[in-house]
């Protein structure tokens, strides 16, 4: 006696691995970690995560010369790994909508623009920097400039402000 198998058998097994699979896919969503936890944010960053507002003529020369070191700060952030602190600094009055940095910091971001972006696409390419001001709201186009002052500890300097 012959054992004859139906050509529908196969599909009729990968349907039933489809719909199995479809079934769990909502649940994947629930179990997905959430940048709106803290300790998620912890988790990725691996480091202290702290916010500061300010205006930009508290701020003024350090924030030129964070602007100024952009070219070799580059290299910095792309080797970043790990780090201790990383402070957020919000300069309230140079957000777009307040109008955007005033003159003096403005034609230095035009004088360093290129550096700028390319810095602020290593930041974008950098987990860890990335995720340590998506967490507070900032995008990458807000940051102006990042200081390395102590090793583990960065600054980044935002015209943005923060969200409540």
């Amino acid at each position: 006696m012959a054992i004859t198998t139906f050509p529908d058998a196969k599909w009729l097994h990968a349907i039933a691995a489809l719909a199995f699979l479809a079934a769990s896919i909502p649940y994947a969503k629930l179990n997905a970690q959430s940048l709106e936890n803290p300790d998620t944010v912890d988790r990725i960053v691996g480091s202290e995560v702290r916010q500061e507002e300010t205006n930009t003529a508290v701020e003024a020369r350090k924030v030129a010369t964070a602007i100024d070191r952009t070219r070799e700060n580059i290299g910095t952030v792309r080797k970043t790994s790990k780090l201790d602190k990383v402070d957020i600094v919000f300069l309230t009055d140079a957000a777009r909508t307040e109008g955007g940095p005033p003159p003096a910091i403005e034609s230095k971001v035009e004088q360093h623009q290129d550096d700028i972006a390319e810095l602020r696409k290593e930041i974008e390419a950098n987990a860890l920097l990335f995720n340590a001001i998506d967490s507070h709201r900032v995008t990458t186009e807000d940051v102006l400039a990042v200081e390395f002052d102590d090793p583990g500890r960065i600054v980044i300097y935002a015209a943005a402000k923060p969200s409540n």
